[in-house]
This record gives structure tokens, C-alpha cells and sequence, in this order.
């Protein structure tokens, strides 16, 4: 037993750290998209409320494209383990119509942050009549921008 103690040991340790060293994902930073959008997301305060901004890289209007606010709420719960759950509002500035984001941080594989999102986009109609055809449903994956020194 005393031969098998330093093994033991050693093994114990390499597996205990491997699970303190889990990364956390950050919804703090700047994030692009696989449309090319581009979000940056200020600090997330205690209570789990940001905000931050959009830059859309896709429009289905004639207007042109304007930086639009953006303010949302991340779980802080216990059981979030790192990964937490998030969603958030964006206020287009060049359109009559607003976006809801609601998604998951994750750390994939190879250690990268990544947001999957589902979205809602809701556009003015003139008259309810119209309505069918006022809000439009999507997924959006984000990767961390990494920023250039």
C-alpha cells in the first residue's frame, strides 16, 4: 500500500485539477457572428443585467445600417456551472422593429467561448391584417472577437 500511495496521489491530483480549471464562459467582450454581426456586451453587473450594442451586418430594409443598443439579463443562478443562460433586446436605430435574443455561453471542445442564439424579430405592420407576416424567427452563432494589439 505505501508503493501505491505516491501513484495515488499524483493521479488524484491530476484529475482534481483538471476539474478546477473548467473555464467559465464570459458574456463580457466583444462578439461576432456567422452573418458577419458584430455585438460587444459591457460588464455584466451583480444582478445579471448588461448592456452593450449591435452592429448588424444583414438588414431587410433600404436604410442604411446604424450601431443599435442592446440591454439583456444572464442567469446567475448556482446551477449555471460556468455556462450560463442569457437574453437580451436590441432596439434597431435605422428600423421600426425590435429583436430578442435568447441563448447559452458555452465553452466548447477547444476552450473557446461560443453563444448559441435564438432569435425573434418583430417588424411594424400597418393594420393586423398584416400581422402574419410582422415577425421572423432565427438562430445565430457568436465567437469571441479577439482584440488586436
Amino acid at each position: 500500500m505505501v508503493q501505491a500511495t505516491p501513484f495515488l496521489l499524483v493521479l488524484f491530483l491530476a484529475l482534481g485539477a483538471h476539474g478546477l480549471s473548467a473555464k467559465k464562459c464570459s458574456l463580457t467582450g466583444r462578439w461576432v457572428n456567422d452573418l458577419g454581426s458584430n455585438m460587444t456586451i459591457m460588464s455584466v453587473n451583480a444582478n445579471g443585467v448588461f448592456a452593450g450594442s449591435y452592429h448588424t451586418a444583414v438588414t431587410a430594409t433600404s436604410n442604411e445600417i446604424k450601431v443599435s443598443p442592446l440591454q439583456g439579463a444572464q442567469q446567475k443562478g448556482p446551477n449555471q456551472k460556468g455556462q450560463p443562460t442569457f437574453g437580451f433586446t436590441v432596439n434597431w436605430s435605422f428600423s421600426d422593429s425590435i429583436t430578442v435574443f435568447t441563448g447559452q455561453c458555452f465553452v466548447d471542445e477547444d476552450g473557446k467561448e461560443v453563444l448559441k442564439t435564438m432569435w425573434l424579430l418583430r417588424s411594424r405592420v400597418e393594420d393586423i391584417k398584416n400581422d402574419w407576416k410582422a415577425t421572423r424567427v432565427g438562430n445565430n452563432v457568436f465567437t469571441r472577437l479577439q482584440s488586436q494589439e
